[in-house]
């Protein structure tokens, strides 16, 4: 309850300022540029052939948002893997992963709609590009980060290449690891939304119906998308997160962990 209730207050006074500000500050004329939160609520929630259209539009965004995390996670994870075995592949190989990072997607999308069509390749292309960065980054930095000790007890028994890896490395990456899936998740989620945005072609996800919705000035639709959007990509993240607290309960940082409010 004290972790609950501090957000059920501020989540009602953000309510407030928006519906004051839709009601007060807002000419009557221009309401339509700021509808009230029932509004939203009646015309995108409540109307069923409305919440089935976001309904629709979210599962095609999720699904190419977790092809292309899956995509990711899978590159990634062998990237910082074949990094983390010689130092001289890091130096080769890191540079090329920051740049990826780097260079802007908005840039590149019409190059990959060019290259691969406007469907779904190049919308799962731009959440890979967009979700790949954390994963590298946070794999190598956790396989960098084992114990001096435990790597010379290792090296002491004739643990050979492999054996340090899957024993000793990838354990006490784990938590790194997570960390990096947790931040790629979420931007998969928005790489997903850029990429329906840009793609305005096949079924319609969540990002062209934010597209389309302006251009009928359908503003509590638009609202309706934009908050079905962040509570998946808030929901992605949150799950993650606890896969990350369970897979990773035995490490020191959640053995110290104190609850607010408790003991352990």
């Amino acid at each position: 309850m004290r972790r609950l209730v501090p957000v059920t207050v501020v989540f009602a006074f953000v309510i407030l300022l928006w519906y004051l500000g839709s009601t007060v500050f807002v000419d009557e004329g221009l309401r339509f540029l700021l509808p009230t939160p029932d509004a939203v609520v009646r015309t995108a929630f409540l109307d069923q052939a409305n919440l089935q259209e976001l309904l629709a539009g979210l599962g095609l965004s999720a699904r190419v948002a977790l092809t292309g995390l899956v995509i990711a996670t899978v590159i990634g994870l062998g990237w910082a893997i074949l990094m983390s075995q010689a130092r001289w592949l890091e130096d080769s190989l890191y540079p090329y992963a920051v740049m990826l990072q780097t260079v802007p997607i908005l840039a590149l999308v019409p190059l990959f709609g060019y290259w691969f069509g406007f469907g779904l390749p190049s919308r799962v292309l731009t959440c890979v590009l967009i979700a790949l960065f954390p994963i590298v980054a946070n794999t190598l930095f956790g396989l960098r980060s084992v114990d001096p000790a435990l790597r010379d007890l290792f090296a002491l028994h004739g643990a050979d290449r492999w054996t340090r890896l899957l024993k000793l490395q990838l354990p006490a990456a784990l938590p790194s690891i997570l960390t990096g899936l947790r931040i790629s998740a979420g931007a998969a989620v928005i790489g997903a939304v850029v990429g329906d945005f840009f793609f305005q072609q096949g079924q319609e996800g969540i990002g062209q119906l934010i597209y389309v919705y302006p251009r009928r000035l359908q503003s509590e639709m638009l609202f309706g998308a934009v908050i079905l959007a962040s509570l998946f990509g808030l929901a992605v993240f949150w799950i993650f997160g606890l896969v990350a607290r369970i897979a990773t309960a035995w490490h020191e940082s959640q053995l110290h962990f104190q609850p607010p409010g408790g003991t352990k």
